[in-house]
């Protein structure tokens, strides 16, 4: 009998370590990294850079497929559906808390479905004018607007995309009326506003520094905490008199809500210390992108809360 027992406790001892050891090996074959936008764009650049990265770390490939469309819903939809194995991650950017409280008819919950794993960092919006419409300062800007309410507007990437949101936060904390004139994209918007043709955009700093430079726009704040590390002589909106107008981009990772824990800390912990290599650091210093750690457990509360915020921006200001 005592022979059995042992026997028996021996099984069950090799069985329980066999599984511990199938539960924490991970990776062991190829993952694919879903990006919501399309080829070419910061968003996909970023993707790119720090997946050439992990790859390496994780000893396994890291296939980028871009699935852009109907607001980053159509590759978010995709990632929510697919097994919580850690093998399908989503790249996203702050669309994640905004695009689905715009579209109807969605298969997913934004912040029930994901995981969130890790920001790849935040990019301060900038506004920008052309020097041809005069203003120096956001007091000459919102001075101008206060003075003929609804003459002004504002270009975008996109109904829902971060930048209007940022100009939709401004244009309400400065207290003026604009109308809000969408683009299908950042490029169509700069244009537009280097034409004169548009009144104010706001831009993430790494697409809009070099016109800048070249003294085709006039950056007159940036919407961060605190100044810009590319645009350092920018002041903050709040250092330009206006409050409660901070509206930063970010850009980072998700799973499949119910992946196991063990994977989405070692996917942080591993994209993290990819985030840190010289590398990657100087390619995301060229975009204009600025360090944003956060934990995965701090980065779910913060899309979360974002989620909120955002849903009550846009039913103040009317947004479809």
């Amino acid at each position: 009998m005592t022979r059995i027992c042992f026997i028996l406790l021996s099984v069950l001892g090799l069985a329980f370590a066999s599984g511990a050891t199938w539960a924490q090996a991970w990776p062991t074959r190829p993952i694919r990294a879903i990006v919501a936008f399309s080829a070419g764009g910061i968003v996909d650049v970023m993707a790119r850079v720090v997946f050439d990265q992990l790859s390496i770390q994780l000893r396994q490939p890291v296939v980028v497929e871009n699935r852009a469309g109907a607001g980053t819903t159509i590759a978010a939809a995709f990632v929510a559906k697919s097994d919580p194995d850690g093998y399908t991650i989503l790249v996203n950017s702050s669309a994640q808390t905004i695009s689905p409280l715009l579209q109807p008819n969605l298969t997913f919950d934004p912040a029930r479905d994901f995981s969130a794993v890790i920001p790849f960092g935040s990019s301060p919006n900038v506004l920008v004018v052309s020097p041809s419409r005069g203003f120096k300062t956001v007091g000459d800007l919102v001075a101008a607007a206060r003075a003929k309410p609804g003459s002004f507007n504002f270009a975008s990437a996109g109904v829902g995309s971060g930048v209007h949101m940022s100009a939709e936060r401004f244009v309400a904390s400065a207290g003026i009326v604009a109308v809000h004139v969408p683009f299908k994209g950042s490029p169509e918007a700069i244009t537009e506003l280097i034409a004169g043709r548009v009144d104010f955009y706001f831009s993430p700093v790494g697409l809009v520094a070099e016109y800048i430079r070249e003294g085709k726009l006039l950056a007159l704040a940036v919407n961060s905490p605190k100044r810009a590390v590319i645009l350092p002589e920018v002041p903050t909106l709040a250092e330009a008199g206006i409050a409660d107008a901070e509206y930063p981009l970010w850009y980072g990772s998700f799973v499949p809500a119910r992946t196991p824990r063990h994977i989405v800390e070692t996917l942080h912990r591993e994209t993290l210390k990819a985030l840190r290599t010289p590398n990657v650091e100087d390619k995301f210093a060229t975009l204009g992108l600025e360090p944003m750690v956060m934990p995965p457990a701090e980065f779910d509360a913060h899309v979360k809360a974002e989620i909120r915020a955002n849903a009550a921006l846009i039913n103040a200001a009317g947004i479809k």
